[in-house]
């Protein structure tokens, strides 16, 4: 996967990307980070890459001509790739207005052979940023931070994790929260008793089909407890629906 951050501080990303998981993937060229400085793209001899808002108002706008000539270097109007490299980009622009990220995002943009992150900062773009040259919106989370440099790391994050060969265990990533809609279930490791508390029984009799349907039961469980928004949306089985009902008659929230 190749992935390109239009950014106007690279040097935020070198430490995040060069360490842990990512860093991994990135020495064994699973995938591939460049940073580019999208002021470098500006033809004005200052520079500048914003301007007052048209009709006033407070802050500064993000310019159009940097950024869509940042992008076009990468992927047409005189970039090198193909008509093929250019269809398969995904040009994704990090703003509080945007779509909600999710695990199923994550796992849509796994897919994707090229992706490319706008990082805006000031006020907020050009509105023609949005409706000509971007194909994703993410926001990830309902709060404004200073700018789309830490959103994009999260979602890389999030993204490179799922390429195949990343993680030590193909299966880790299957049981993740949200990876089936919702929350993951309870986890231990030795000992198996700490300061009196111990390890639930089931987890230690080595009966699996036992093990995975109480796993099951708490995954439901600590949904219905921490996010019952995600179950509106979850397919049940009805076994799991009287689970469900029965472990919060006996265990009331």
């Amino acid at each position: 996967m190749r992935i390109d951050v239009l950014t106007l501080f690279p040097e935020m990303f070198h430490g995040v990307f060069s360490a842990s998981i990512v860093g991994k993937a990135l020495n064994k060229g699973t995938a591939v980070i460049n940073t580019i400085n999208f002021r470098d793209y500006s033809t004005n001899k200052h520079h500048t890459v914003d301007d007052t808002p048209y009709g006033g108002g407070s802050g500064m706008v993000l310019k159009p001509e940097p950024i869509f000539a940042a992008v076009e270097s990468l992927v047409g109007e005189g970039g090198e790739s193909s008509d093929v490299e250019k269809a398969a980009a995904r040009i994704i622009l990090l703003c509080p207005q945007g779509e909600r990220f999710t695990q199923a995002k994550a796992l849509e943009l796994s897919q994707a052979s090229h992706l490319i992150f706008i990082c805006g900062h000031y006020e907020g773009y050009d509105e023609r940023i949005r409706e000509h040259l971007i194909t994703d919106e993410i926001s990830v989370g309902d709060f404004v931070l200073t700018g789309g440099e830490i959103p994009a790391m999260a979602v890389i994050d999030s993204v490179i994790r799922l390429l195949p060969g990343v993680l030590g265990n193909e299966e880790s990533a299957l049981s993740d929260s949200f990876s089936d809609g919702l929350l993951e279930y309870p986890q231990y490791t030795r000992p198996a008793e700490f300061r009196g508390w111990t390890v639930p029984e089931v987890l230690r009799n080595g009966n699996h089909r036992e093990i995975e349907e109480w796993r099951r039961r708490q995954s439901l469980l600590r949904t219905a407890k921490r996010r019952p928004d995600l179950l509106q949306e979850a397919t049940l089985s009805d076994k799991e629906r009287r689970w469900l009902q029965e472990e919060l008659i006996t265990k009331p929230r």
